[in-house]
Order: structure tokens, then C-alpha cells, then sequence
């Protein structure tokens, strides 16, 4: 992954793809910088070169259009495969050096070379707790109501956000999201035990589920980013079958490739399928998003809190 913020007239050059598509980049651009991404076997040696002329090209363009690349500000993540080796992908630009960082900070997510989310998790919940910490000072003027919109306004939408990408995590690595949700559940009722029961919530757990099977039904139905569907496709069998109408989703194959490298590295991609596959036909072919939330949560909900 490589990013390069730059300002934001690039935007609406990079966008053309004779500029990036030749050198294999697939990329994502955004107001202030443009994001780069190379999926590539660990037995390419040509990788810092492409790395290294896709960036020229840009530069130059830059230069053309009365801008400057900000060096300052390039980082270079490298997510390996599994059981690939160590790779130098030290790039030299003009007289600065980009080396690949541990973390890199993708629209408010951080990502980190071994997938774990530890820094993403860690920043998340050092903001919950600051945030549940000056709702707690304002609590005795509030009412419960108005304290369980501040919660879910400022607290829960944290915890939501990108939570698809924790799933597959195991569950140690989620409890610090866990205990910060049951933190804000207690400021809620100003008690010092309650169950999310009570306010028709979800544990954290359920959340990433939840998120993950949404995304999955846009993919299902045509509805999501093209990088979305691009992962998905959905289940056609060989013989007519009555499967055929379940809209199911293939399952990516587990063998080592550049689009899934693993399970570990594309929880994500692997696991939706199986999810959605998991999920009985009444909720699959539900004929809007509305009614496939309100059935997806009611489902979770007698998973997590009835059983």
C-alpha cells in the first residue's frame, strides 16, 4: 500500500487512468491525497521499481501543474502474504527515503503491518473513554434520554465505525471495545451494573457481524462499491438446483494468491461469505435494506441474548 498525499487538483488528474493503471496500481483519490495499491507474489523482484516510476509519473505531473509532491507525508505500508519472507522496499526519492512504517492511518482507520488492529483498537477506545469521561461530568443535568442519544452519538458511532475490518479477530482483541460499550451502557441507566439487553444493543461482537452482512447484501444485490462486489460473487451451481435461488455467495478460494493471500489476511473477504451463507433465506432475499436490518438484528439479537 502506498500513499501519497498531495494537494487536491491531483485528485481530478489521478482519476484519469493513464496516469496510474499502467504501472498495476489499483487506487483510491480522495480531496488531499491519493491512495495507491499493489497486490503482488513475494518472488516479484520488480516491486520497488514500479513503486518508484508510478511515483516519478506523479511527480512529474505535480511539477507540470505548479505542485509539490509532500515527501513529509508518503508512507509506504507492506502487508505480507502468509509465510513470506522479509522484502526491502526502501524507496529512494530524489534525496529523501521512504521506508516501509509499522502504521499508517487510512480515513481515521489505522492499519498495521500484521493485520492485528492493535493501534486502530487502542486509538478507538483512548477517544470512547476521554469522550464517556466528559458525558460522566455533565450526567446529574442530563436525563436518560438525552445522555443515551450523547452515547450513541459520540461513543457507539466510534465503535462502529469500519468495524467490518476487525472481523475474524479473536475475541481477546475485541474486549477492549466490549468493556468500553458496557461502560457506556452503565453512564446510560447511571447504574453500576446494566445489560445492553435493556437498551436494544448489540455487543461489539454482534456489531462487526452485523456491519459485515450488510455490506455482504450490497454486494448481493448489486448495490456496493465496485471494490465491494469485485470480492463477491454470487453462487451459481453446476446443475439446476434449488439452491440456485438462495442467493448465496461464492466462497473466495484459501490457496495463496495476490488478491487472498490468506484467511488471516482478508478476514473480511473470507469471512462474509460464510456469514451470509449462514444465514437462513428469509433473511438473504429480504426485498429491501430496511427489512434486512431489522431481520439481520433481530436475529443477532436472540443469538447473543436468548440462548
Amino acid at each position: 500500500m502506498f500513499l501519497v498525499p498531495s494537494s487536491s487538483p491531483c485528485t481530478q488528474t489521478c482519476s484519469d487512468q493513464s496516469l496510474i493503471s499502467p504501472h498495476g496500481f489499483s487506487y483510491h483519490c480522495y480531496a488531499d491525497d491519493t491512495q495507491l495499491i499493489l497486490f503482488f507474489p513475494c518472488s516479484q523482484t520488480q516491486v520497488v521499481a514500479r513503486i518508484s516510476a508510478c511515483r516519478a509519473d506523479i511527480s512529474q505531473w505535480m511539477s507540470a501543474h505548479q505542485l509539490k509532491l509532500n515527501l513529509d507525508k508518503t508512507e509506504l505500508l507492506f502487508l505480507p502474504g502468509k509465510d513470506c519472507p522479509t522484502l526491502d522496499l526502501t524507496i529512494n526519492i530524489g534525496t529523501s527515503i521512504v521506508s516501509p512504517t509499522q502504521t499508517a492511518r487510512n480515513l481515521g482507520v489505522i492499519l498495521d503491518n500484521k493485520r492485528s488492529f492493535t493501534a486502530s483498537i487502542a486509538a478507538t477506545t483512548r477517544c470512547c473513554r476521554y469522550t464517556l469521561y466528559n458525558i460522566r461530568r455533565i450526567r446529574p443535568q442530563l436525563s436518560q434520554k438525552a445522555t443515551q442519544v450523547l452515547v450513541q452519538a459520540l461513543v457507539i458511532s466510534r465503535l462502529d465505525y469500519c468495524n467490518s475490518l476487525l472481523a475474524g479477530l479473536p475475541a481477546c482483541a475485541i474486549r477492549p471495545l466490549q468493556v468500553i460499550q458496557n461502560a457506556a451502557a452503565r453512564l446510560v441507566f447511571n447504574l453500576p451494573k446494566c445489560s445492553l439487553r435493556s437498551l436494544h444493543w448489540l455487543p461489539v461482537i454482534a456489531r462487526i457481524h452485523f456491519k459485515t452482512m450488510v455490506l455482504a447484501y450490497h454486494a448481493a444485490n448489486g448495490s456496493g462499491p465496485s471494490y465491494i462486489q469485485d470480492m463477491f460473487k454470487l453462487y451459481t451451481p453446476a446443475r439446476a438446483l434449488r439452491s440456485a435461488s438462495a442467493k448465496q455467495l461464492a466462497a473466495p478460494s484459501l490457496r495463496g494468491g495476490p488478491k487472498f493471500p490468506s484467511a488471516k489476511t482478508c478476514g473480511f473477504a473470507i469471512l462474509a461469505p460464510k456469514w451470509w451463507n449462514e444465514l437462513s433465506i428469509e433473511i438473504r432475499i429480504a426485498d429491501s435494506l430496511h427489512i434486512f436490518r431489522r431481520r439481520l438484528k433481530t436475529h443477532l439479537f436472540r443469538l447473543h441474548f436468548e440462548r
